[in-house]
């Protein structure tokens, strides 16, 4: 896919959720498909600023295209609001698994990490699982802890 081709995408995504592709939007909704892991207003915010966009714009853009439907806006227990691009299959009845590390904050994406049978079993005995979040030291933190 060439750069137009993506541009193209990622404005008529935003678009399609009635909102208007501004440069702001683009640069947002650009940066957080190149992300590995749900981003914050902080870093988000850090990396527009390069291109002109301030920090109450990058806060009032995600919390747009999140209301809009484009983005989940999660909450992981740390009240630091987290933002990312639903999956293809995800919509804001369900999600995709994360690990917060309890050390640094780091937040990883576990796309492979699914319920097994009898826990969605277990599970569905007492309602409906929409989120999967798993807390503990990553890597990085275990090794540098004595």
């Amino acid at each position: 896919m060439t750069d137009d081709e993506s541009l193209d995408l990622v404005k008529q995504a935003i678009r399609e959720v009635g909102l208007r592709a501004t440069p702001a939007r683009i640069a947002t909704l650009q940066l957080l498909r190149h992300s590995s892991a749900p981003l914050t207003h902080a870093v988000v915010a850090e990396h527009l600023a390069a291109s002109g966009v301030d920090k109450a714009t990058a806060f009032r853009n995600l919390n747009d295209m999140a209301d809009a439907g484009l983005l989940r806006r999660t909450e992981l227990g740390d009240h630091v609001y987290r933002f990312e691009e639903f999956r293809p299959g995800e919509d804001e009845s369900s999600s995709h698994p994360h690990f917060l590390c309890t050390a640094c904050g780091t937040v990883s994406c576990l796309d492979d990490v699914k319920l097994t049978a009898g826990s969605q079993r277990a599970s569905q005995a007492v309602g409906e699982v929409t989120e999967i979040l798993l807390r503990g030291r990553c890597n990085d933190c275990q090794q540098t802890s004595p």
